[in-house]
């Protein structure tokens, strides 16, 4: 069976809509991931996330792999049964966290060796293993090991972070097909597009991988330092070029105006872990762009968080209150926050369906970048 059905696509851009079909359930299309690292959406419980209206979380192979081990995963049931949820998961090939590591890490045909952040314990993660790990997380989507170079990384360093990248999927590929899910669901193997902001490069990664006829398809490697009109330049030629009949997903986009504009390019999957990390540090996000809670301009601020309507909980609190509890250092100030961001990022891409659905997607998105950012799409 087919796991994307394309609903509906837009006239003047390449926005679509679709569903995506796992054993955990279906989840419609385009959509934002929470990031649970760790197996758990910081200072949000299983429960809270379920509330939101989405159907699936983001872990990470690699943090999961050093804690709490495949050993305790397995033995628990995989993580689904570990942290009691019952949606979809997916999980990063931790390739990112490994390439971005301080200190000893070593690249080469076989794989990635490197130092824990731990305690400096040295790793070894082939294409394979990944694939083995991801087996025992029981994650819905697995993510292939790639290289993930930086934004600012010359030609040379990019073709070759392609070609082990494109090597690398190929085994990877082979290993996903040879052996079976641990716990009885299907799992799905997505490789990843690489070749920095050169848009050539982006194009010989495409269909070299394309050749896999994998099911879905990530791009990889953008919001990494790169000048963001150059971002938006590969993700609109990955719109034309990745299969149309199958899910896209961005890693690591973004912010609100982000999800927009990418939508617009053709994507379809999102994850960042901008609404919870910058939620923590009191920068909330609202329909009419960003406010910081810890302003002195709030402290007798008695309105609502966000007054636009989109979300019943936060008018239960004021600006006021919130900072507040940002001023005394109190864990329910951190908690409201990530609410208010993750409800909002949730109400976006639920209007973003429904725009195109209703043949009006591009002047919804122009009148919600006009009053987020006063920017065009």
């Amino acid at each position: 069976m087919k796991i994307f059905n394309l609903k509906k696509t837009c006239k003047d851009t390449k926005a679509r809509t679709g569903i995506l079909y796992t054993d955990h359930g279906e989840i419609k299309t385009p959509f934002f991931m929470p990031v649970g690292t760790y197996g758990a959406v910081k200072t949000q419980s299983p429960e809270e996330i379920n509330q939101l209206p989405s159907n699936i979380l983001l872990s990470n192979t690699y943090h999961l792999f050093l804690r709490p081990g495949t050993e305790i995963l397995e033995k628990a049931g995989g993580l689904h049964k570990f942290m009691n949820w019952n949606k979809i998961i997916l999980t990063d090939s931790g390739g990112f966290q490994i390439f971005s590591l301080k200190g000893f890490r070593n690249i080469t045909e076989e794989g990635v060796t490197f130092q824990s952040h731990l305690n400096g314990e040295k790793h070894h993660l082939t294409p394979e293993s990944v694939v083995d790990i991801q087996r025992s997380i029981g994650s819905d989507f697995m993510m292939m090991l790639d290289v993930c170079p930086s934004g600012d990384a010359d030609q040379k360093t990019w073709i070759k972070a392609l070609e082990t990248t494109t090597r690398w999927a190929k085994r990877g590929m082979i290993h996903y097909r040879n052996t079976e899910p641990l716990y009885g669901h299907k799992q799905i193997l997505i490789p990843i597009v690489q070749g920095g902001t050169n848009l050539d490069l982006r194009k010989r990664s495409a269909e070299e991988l394309m050749e896999l006829d994998a099911e879905a398809y990530a791009v990889g490697g953008l919001a990494v330092g790169e000048p963001k009109p150059e971002m938006l330049n590969t993700t609109e030629l990955m719109g034309e070029i990745l299969p149309k009949e199958k899910s896209r997903y961005l890693m690591g986009v973004g912010t609100p105006a982000d999800l927009v504009r990418c939508v617009a390019r053709g994507i379809d999957m999102f994850d960042c872990v901008i609404p919870t990390r910058n939620a923590r540090n009191g920068q909330l996000f609202t329909l009419n762009g960003k406010i910081n809670i810890r302003n002195a301009r709030y402290k007798s601020d008695l309105s609502p968080i966000d007054d636009t309507g989109f979300a019943p909980m936060s008018m239960q609190y004021s600006k006021s209150y919130l900072h507040h509890l940002f001023r005394t250092n109190e864990v329910l100030g951190l908690r409201i926050a990530t609410q208010q961001n993750l409800r909002l990022y949730m109400y976006i891409m639920e209007e973003i369906r429904k725009a195109i659905f209703n043949d009006n997607f591009k002047s919804w998105a122009k009148d919600f970048l006009f009053r987020y950012d006063g920017d065009s799409i």
